[in-house]
C-alpha cells in the first residue's frame, strides 16, 4: 500500500483514477478547488478531499505530507480559454506545477507523475503518427503551458533527483465525463447535444483529426507510470489510441443531425499518437476502441 495524492483529483480522469487507486488498496489524498464544479457525485468513498488551489504554495507543501507519489492532474486544460486568458491559465498551468515539483522535492516524495496534452505538438509538420522526439510547435498558450511544465519535470529530476515523468494524453473520455468540463471535448458535446435533441455542432469542414483514449487506459498508464522500474528520469510519453477519426466519422459513431460553426483559434487539423515508447518503457497499449467506447457511453446516457 502506498500513501498517494491526486491533484485535480474531483475532476474527470482524477475521479476515475482515485477510484482505482482506492480499489487496489491505495490511501489516497486528494487536493482540488472544485472550480469546475459539479463534482459531488465523483466523490470517492475512502478518499480525502482537500479544498486547496495548487496556486497557493503553503496549501501544496501541507497536502505533500506523508506522501510517497504524486499523480499532478490539476490544470485549466482549455485551449480557446487560454487563448483568451493567457495570464490566469499560466498561474494554474506552470505555477501551480511548479509548486507541485517543489514541494514535493521538499516533502521527499518518490515520484511525480505530470498530466500533459497532445497539444504540445501543435501543427508539427503534417505527420500521421507524432513521436516523442519531434520538436513541439505550440499552437496556444495552454500548449505551451504544458510543455513549460513538462522540461520542468525534467529539470527536478535532472538537477534534483525527483523522479519524475510526462504522460501526453490524447483526447480522453468515458465515464465521469462532464459535457459542460475541460475535458468534454467533442464527445461529451456531441452527447449532450444528442440528448436535447439538438443538432450536432462541427466546427469548420469536420476534417480535423483525433486520436481518442479511453479514461479507463489512460488510468491504467498513470499507475504504471508511477510504479515502473524503466521511467523516472523525466521520460515525455504518449498515451493514445493510435488511431485517428474525424470529428465528421465521431459525429456518424454518435448519430444524428449536425450543423456547423466557425474553426476555434489554436486547433491543430491532425493528432495522432505513436504509443511505441509507451509500449516499451510501460508495458502500456490501449484495450478500448473509441467505437466500443462510444457505445458504452451512449448506453450510459440513454441515447439510441
Amino acid at each position: 500500500m502506498s500513501h498517494y495524492l491526486v491533484t485535480g483529483g474531483a475532476g474527470f480522469i482524477g475521479t476515475n483514477l482515485v477510484k482505482q487507486l482506492i480499489a487496489d488498496g491505495h490511501q489516497v489524498h486528494v487536493l482540488d478547488n472544485f472550480a469546475a464544479g459539479k463534482f459531488q457525485n465523483r466523490l470517492q468513498s475512502g478518499a480525502e478531499y482537500v479544498e486547496g488551489d495548487i496556486r497557493d504554495s503553503a496549501a501544496v507543501a501541507k497536502a505533500m505530507a506523508g506522501i510517497d507519489g504524486v499523480f499532478h492532474l490539476a490544470a485549466v486544460p482549455r485551449v480557446p480559454y487560454s487563448v483568451e486568458h493567457p495570464g490566469e491559465t499560466n498561474e494554474h498551468n506552470i505555477t501551480g506545477t511548479l509548486n507541485v515539483l517543489v514541494a514535493a522535492r521538499e516533502a521527499g516524495v518518490k515520484r511525480v507523475v505530470f498530466s500533459t496534452s497532445s497539444s504540445v505538438y501543435g501543427g508539427n509538420k503534417g505527420a500521421v503518427a507524432l513521436t516523442e522526439d519531434m520538436t513541439p510547435e505550440p499552437m496556444s498558450p495552454y500548449a505551451l503551458q504544458k510543455l513549460t511544465g513538462q522540461h520542468y519535470c525534467r529539470l527536478f529530476s535532472f538537477l534534483y533527483g525527483l523522479e519524475t515523468v510526462s504522460l501526453c494524453y490524447f483526447n480522453i473520455y468515458g465515464p465521469y465525463l462532464d459535457p459542460e468540463g475541460a475535458y468534454a471535448l467533442v464527445i461529451g458535446k456531441f452527447l449532450r447535444q444528442k440528448s436535447d435533441g439538438k443538432p450536432l455542432t462541427i466546427c469548420g469542414d469536420g476534417l480535423y483529426q483525433r486520436d481518442y483514449t479511453h479514461v479507463v487506459d489512460a488510468v491504467r498508464a498513470n499507475i504504471l507510470a508511477m510504479t515502473s522500474h524503466k521511467v523516472g528520469k523525466g521520460e515525455f510519453i504518449n498515451i493514445g489510441n493510435s488511431r485517428s477519426f474525424s470529428v465528421n466519422q465521431l459525429a456518424a459513431l454518435i448519430g444524428g443531425a449536425t450543423v456547423t460553426i466557425p474553426e476555434r483559434p489554436g486547433d491543430v487539423r491532425h493528432s495522432q499518437a505513436d504509443i511505441s515508447r509507451a509500449k516499451e518503457l510501460l508495458g502500456w497499449e490501449p484495450t478500448i476502441k473509441l467505437e466500443d467506447g462510444i457505445i458504452e457511453l451512449k448506453k450510459e446516457w440513454g441515447i439510441s
